[in-house]
């Protein structure tokens, strides 16, 4: 349970720390837009501003396609059409990945204050998995994390539990335990399913919603002040 600390600020006893990645560790927006907008003037559609791209991501590549698609004004597309505008989206991905991703300030502070301390940390996002721990090591992040969980590695994507508590199984400590850290209602939802604490930033991909409104345990400016939310269990 959280409890007040002598400055007034809760804090939560855990032993490890999962994180989503797009949004709250990386801003991947630029590369997940350059990316729609190549497929979607290749299907001959209007391309889409990034801003309006920022507010589609969050539920997992094939959503974020297929929502794009709509919104550029294209016909319906039957499951077998939106497989493979998929392959060819992961190519077009693939190409640019890590171009202009960077980490938001404050997070590799973070986590070698966290690390340090001893906390076990994780890694929690929808991002097909074969393309998470290629941004991670080029963003110089990937060895911080013991636990690294795709859109692929579970039975569901968040909001389900099951890739939260995957995680909390692949770094050996329970879910009760374990804090989430996101930016959207997917992470609150999945942690609270999952029985977790969960935190979210106020600069992320949150599909257009604020985050005042998700029923999340506190709102951290910046992963910087992230240690000081939590102690360890």
């Amino acid at each position: 349970m959280p409890q007040a600390s002598p400055a007034g600020r809760r804090t939560f006893a855990v032993d490890g720390i999962a994180f989503d990645l797009d949004g709250t560790l990386l801003d991947t927006v630029y590369d997940l837009a350059a990316a729609v907008n190549a497929l979607l003037t290749e299907e001959g559609l209007r391309p889409l501003p990034k801003d309006q791209i920022r507010d589609l991501i969050g539920k997992g590549m094939a959503n974020l396609l297929e929502r794009a698609i709509a919104i550029s004004g294209a016909p319906p597309r039957d499951q077998a059409a939106l497989d493979e505008l998929l392959v060819r989206y992961q190519r077009h991905y693939d190409a640019v990945l890590g171009r202009e991703t960077v980490p938001y300030p404050g997070v590799h502070r973070a986590l070698i204050r966290l690390r340090d301390a001893g906390y076990k940390l994780a890694v929690v996002t929808n991002k097909a998995t074969r393309f998470v721990r290629p941004h991670l090591e080029l963003a110089g992040m990937s060895a911080f994390f013991a636990a690294v969980v795709g859109g692929d590695d579970a039975p569901a994507k968040k909001p389900d539990a099951a890739p939260v508590l995957l995680a909390a199984r692949q770094l050996g400590i329970e879910p009760a335990r374990l804090l989430m850290v996101g930016d959207s209602a997917n992470d609150v939802d999945a942690a609270r399913a999952a029985g977790c604490a969960v935190l979210v930033v106020p600069y992320g991909y949150n599909e257009g919603r604020p985050v005042q409104s998700f029923a999340a345990d506190g709102i951290v400016d910046s992963l910087d002040a992230l240690p000081e939310w939590v102690r360890r269990a």
